[in-house]
């Protein structure tokens, strides 16, 4: 048989949402390629994505439904278990009321399709519903109280930069299709800075890099603006299009920049030479995702925010604060905004679940997502999940939450899956389409609501097809170019709702049309030390960052025997590259191995992110429940941490 090549979109949690073309031969993948005809793919894909196909085709996916009995998750058809679920929700929301019901979607697939999930909820209920943005709730509500919305220019734009500040972003891992456009907006004379206190990938591609204390993002614009008021290179027009000029200003002369710089623990040079690209602008400030999972972080977010407007680069073209793309701009909602009985926050999720009372929360149901192992103090998350009477989990794999479930649903992977999307590091839209069919005993996520909501009298749940579903999401748009048809025959479509410039105009989307620039400075984040102990080190700040092959659970199948824990030499004297040791927090520790990086900052440790709570490998073990300012994200990044040799 010939083999033959089939178009998608990849839909993981992911920036790029890359157009895939994949080989097929006998019905088996064989290859994934970047499509070479998609404007942000152009024909490479991560590492990640490429050996997906090693993934699917393992011999741990779920191939079936699996019912607990007793201590067991056992084999069973989708007959029995569908009919189990339907039972146990219509008892629970008899007897308890749907409140008792909770449903948590993840971003494990950004498709569209599977908001039909809520929809279902929402209509069986309402039930009580997850709040907040465990990924990228600070920034986006930071945002949206600076500018009324968080979006982007369009990602080409960055070649009429003159300048570009990666704070806090590592393209060459997490962001990897927006390198080709550093390096072309290089090419025309661009000059990239990086600000981030880990020493990463992405350093290659800086022509500065200022490598401040962790945590002190907010302190180091700070000194920016100070050195650009003092020296009055701010925006002779900021105060007409900024509320709260004069307030934001009695803040950064609050302090000395000698004082601000030494916060954050960066050199006057290196706060004149950042100063100086902002005042010779336009200059794009690009903001990485990991910096707003602080306590503080809406604060540095707004930060940043602030210091691109008074320095008139928050307009222009090749300007901007770029934190998020709007990826479901272009689709239309399946259903009207509904008021829960209930919220439990993702952030503090094992708290507000295990504090849930009249009623209890009686059934979980899990959607494209692993709380277990993305949620911070995952062994509480564990608990809370274990104490709950009914759990329902649709994966493709047995992860850390499917463990715990008493029904688990297997759904198809990204090779099988049928959606639309959007990506929230482009303007660009796709359709996930199947380039090898469903395993027998799989089912589309879709299908199996459509079915549950039939046993449970929801006659309003849509029971269309699946395209005809895809054509109602893209109905806003389908006449501006973006039908279903056109994403079939181009691959991708900029999406005709996304403009070229966010404000062409001048003006921001808040009620009034002006920046809301913050005014006071956030409080020092709490964050317990962990114990002294012989022979440990110093307290370290923890990340815990993608990698290649680990940018989430979903693709960290295997972190070896020990995950690796890289720190400069001096922060463990005494101690050799390759050393077994233990990183301890005042939650508890997880087993390392040591890699030595004289080019980190002696207060930090790096480890990989995605590690899984069951090998003990996962990182959010060791980090505690907190929110974040804004937006109820967690603030993973506020976790102190000792090495200890075994």
């Amino acid at each position: 048989m010939t083999a033959s090549i089939h178009r998608t979109t990849c839909n993981r949690d992911c920036p790029d949402a890359c157009g895939v073309l994949a080989t097929v031969d006998d019905g088996v993948v064989t290859q994934l390629k970047g499509d070479p005809e998609h404007p942000v793919t152009r024909g490479f894909l991560c590492f990640r994505t490429s050996r997906f196909p090693e993934l699917a085709a393992s011999s741990a996916r779920l191939g079936q439904p699996l019912i607990r009995r007793g201590e067991q998750l056992e084999p069973a058809t989708w007959d029995q278990a569908l009919g189990l679920i339907a039972e146990k929700l219509t008892q629970i929301r008899s007897e308890s009321g749907p409140a008792a019901i909770l449903h948590y979607r993840s971003g494990g697939s950004l498709g569209i399709l599977k908001h039909l999930t809520d929809l279902f909820f929402d209509q069986f209920g309402p039930c009580t519903a997850k709040v907040g943005d465990i990924c990228s709730g600070a920034g986006e509500a930071a945002q949206l109280e600076d500018f009324g919305v968080s979006d982007s220019n369009d990602l080409f734009d960055l070649c009429n930069s003159r300048h570009i500040v990666l704070w806090g972003k590592n393209p060459k891992v997490s962001n990897v299709h927006l390198v080709p456009v550093l390096k072309e907006a290089q090419a025309r004379g661009t000059r990239l800075y990086l600000v981030d206190p880990v020493e990463h990938k992405s350093r290659s591609l800086a022509d500065h890099a200022v490598q401040l204390a962790p945590g002190r993002d907010f302190e180091l614009a700070m000194a920016i603006a100070r050195q650009l008021f003092d020296s009055g290179r701010t925006a002779p027009a900021a105060a007409s299009y900024c509320d709260h000029l004069p307030e934001f200003r009695a803040l950064v002369e609050s302090r000395t920049v000698v004082a601000w710089a030494k916060a954050a623990d960066v050199t006057m040079a290196q706060v004149q030479l950042l100063a100086d690209a902002f005042a010779d602008g336009p200059t794009a400030i690009l903001v990485g995702w990991g910096m707003q999972r602080r306590q503080r972080g809406g604060a540095i977010v707004r930060a940043l925010d602030a210091l691109s407007a008074i320095s008139g680069n928050l307009f222009p073209s090749g300007g901007g604060v770029s934190f998020y793309f709007r990826r479901r701009k272009a689709f239309r909602p399946f259903g009207p905004t509904v008021q829960h009985p209930r919220v439990v926050r993702e952030p503090v999720f094992a708290e507000d679940l295990l504090a849930a009372r009249n009623p209890s929360i009686r059934c979980l149901w899990v959607t494209a997502g692993n709380p277990v192992a993305m949620l911070p103090d995952s062994a509480n998350v564990a608990k809370a999940i274990d104490a709950t009477e009914f759990v329902v989990v649709a994966d493709c794999f047995l992860t850390d939450t499917a463990r715990r479930a008493d029904v688990v649903l297997p759904v198809p992977t990204m090779l099988e899956d049928s959606d639309v999307l959007g990506a929230y590091g482009h303007h660009w839209i796709g359709e996930s389409r199947p380039v090898v069919p469903m395993p027998p005993g799989v089912r589309h996520e879709v299908a199996i609501f459509q079915d549950l909501a039939r046993r449970v009298g929801l006659e309003s749940f849509p029971q269309e097809p699946i395209d005809m579903l895809k054509r109602q999401a893209l109905a806003e748009v389908a006449g501006q170019g973006a039908s279903l048809e056109s994403l079939r025959k181009h691959g991708a479509v900029r999406s005709p709702v996304a403009d070229r410039l966010l404000f062409p105009a001048g003006r921001v989307f808040t009620a009034n049309g002006r920046v809301q620039l913050l005014t006071q400075a956030p409080p020092e984040p709490t964050i317990e030390v962990p114990a002294a102990a012989a022979k440990a080190s110093a307290p370290l700040w923890l990340f815990s960052n993608s990698t290649e092959k680990a940018q989430a659970s979903q693709w960290a199948t295997s972190l070896g025997e020990r995950i690796g824990c890289t720190v400069h030499p001096d922060a463990v004297p005494g101690l050799a590259h390759g050393a077994k040791v233990r990183i301890v927090s005042p939650l508890g520790s997880i087993a390392a191995e040591l890699v030595l990086d004289p080019a980190q900052r002696k207060d930090v440790a790096v480890v990989p992110k995605g590690g899984h709570f069951d090998r003990a490998q996962s990182a959010n073990a060791l980090i505690a429940a907190r929110a974040t300012d804004l937006g109820l994200g967690a603030a993973y990044l506020d976790c102190l941490v000792r090495i200890v040799p075994e």
